[in-house]
């Protein structure tokens, strides 16, 4: 498939903002300075970024407590992303959100999420608002393997063939439900759940952005057309733990070291466009450095905003219509 010059620049940018963002964190949040916390997507960026370059802002997606990565994918500020893990009052939602919770209503991102499940019923609500609107609007809901096996999961594959609506559950099997694996807590195949709500299956590796969005792109495309749900299920792999300050004691010895040896979707991704002489490395080298800029101003405007004040507590608490 070919893909335009520029959406490879944009995509590139975008998983490179991702890298860079959470590599920070990870280094940021062993000073104690950021609240709550934090769940990175190193390893997994080729995933959102690839599904996300198929959408446009009046699409829309949710989350999981692996959020920022989605975020950026959606196109949400990393300046304003930043402050709001530092849960300052310049935060994309002004501090009261954190890292598992950020949202930008004006990108599509109806926000990150601290229950496991929570997500696929938000987007049969979403999607069922943009079938009813007939805004040619898709929702994509993204969650994990854990999370497969919610109640609420399973429960929003029927509902979304039931009413035949525009909306993509992007499966992202890192193979860990947390510290358990996945072959010991994860009944039968994806596959075979897909199929038995009726839905079409579609599965690509997770490390190959072009795969990814291909995939992804069919996936959308049949949701857009009004031919009722998919399940993508993108097989990938997290090369940090759980959480930061998760020691990965369940995992192989060398599992993460290989991981990041042979699957890092951003050396792939340079590899694949420079041999073809889609980009070149002077052009990815640039984005590198501009986002290395970017990633240090945040943390930098983030560390000096005001925290939220008493008063903010009843701020936004409801909606006037």
């Amino acid at each position: 498939m070919q893909i335009a010059r520029e959406t490879l620049l944009r995509s590139y940018r975008a998983m490179r903002t991702i890298r860079d963002f959470e590599e920070r964190l990870h280094v940021e949040f062993a000073t104690g300075e950021i609240p709550g916390f934090v769940h990175l997507y190193c390893g997994e960026e080729a995933s959102g970024v690839g599904v996300c370059a198929n959408l446009t802002d009046s699409d829309t997606i949710s989350s999981t407590h692996r959020g920022h990565g989605h975020c950026i994918a959606k196109g949400v500020e990393v300046s304003g992303m930043m402050a709001e893990i530092y849960g300052k009052s310049t935060g994309v939602c002004r501090g009261k959100g954190g890292s598992m919770h950020i949202a930008d209503l004006s990108r599509g991102m109806l926000g990150a999420n601290g229950i496991v499940g929570g997500g696929p019923p938000l987007m049969c609500g979403a999607a069922l608002s943009h079938k009813v609107l007939k805004d040619g609007g898709v929702a994509v809901a993204f969650y994990g393997d854990g999370a497969s096996n919610e109640g609420s999961t399973l429960e929003s594959l029927n509902l979304a063939t039931v009413w035949k609506l525009p909306v993509v559950f992007v499966v992202e099997d890192n193979g860990y439900g947390e510290a358990t694996g996945s072959s010991f807590a994860v009944a039968g195949t994806q596959k075979a759940r897909a199929e038995g709500f009726g839905m079409p299956y579609m599965e690509c590796d997770g490390s190959d952005f072009f795969a990814v969005h291909q995939t992804a792109g069919e996936a959308i495309a049949h949701a857009r057309a009004g031919n009722g749900p998919v399940m993508l299920h993108v097989h990938l792999a997290r090369w940090y733990g759980h959480f930061e300050g998760d020691a990965m004691s369940y995992r192989a010895a060398g599992e993460v070291a290989e991981a990041r040896r042979d699957h890092d979707c951003l050396v792939l991704f340079r590899r694949k466009v420079t041999e073809a002489g889609l980009l070149d490395d002077a052009e990815l080298d640039a984005i590198d450095e501009s986002v290395r800029d970017e990633i240090e101003s945040s943390v930098v405007a983030a560390k000096a905003a005001p925290l939220p004040e008493a008063a903010d507590l009843l701020a936004d608490v409801y909606v006037r219509y």
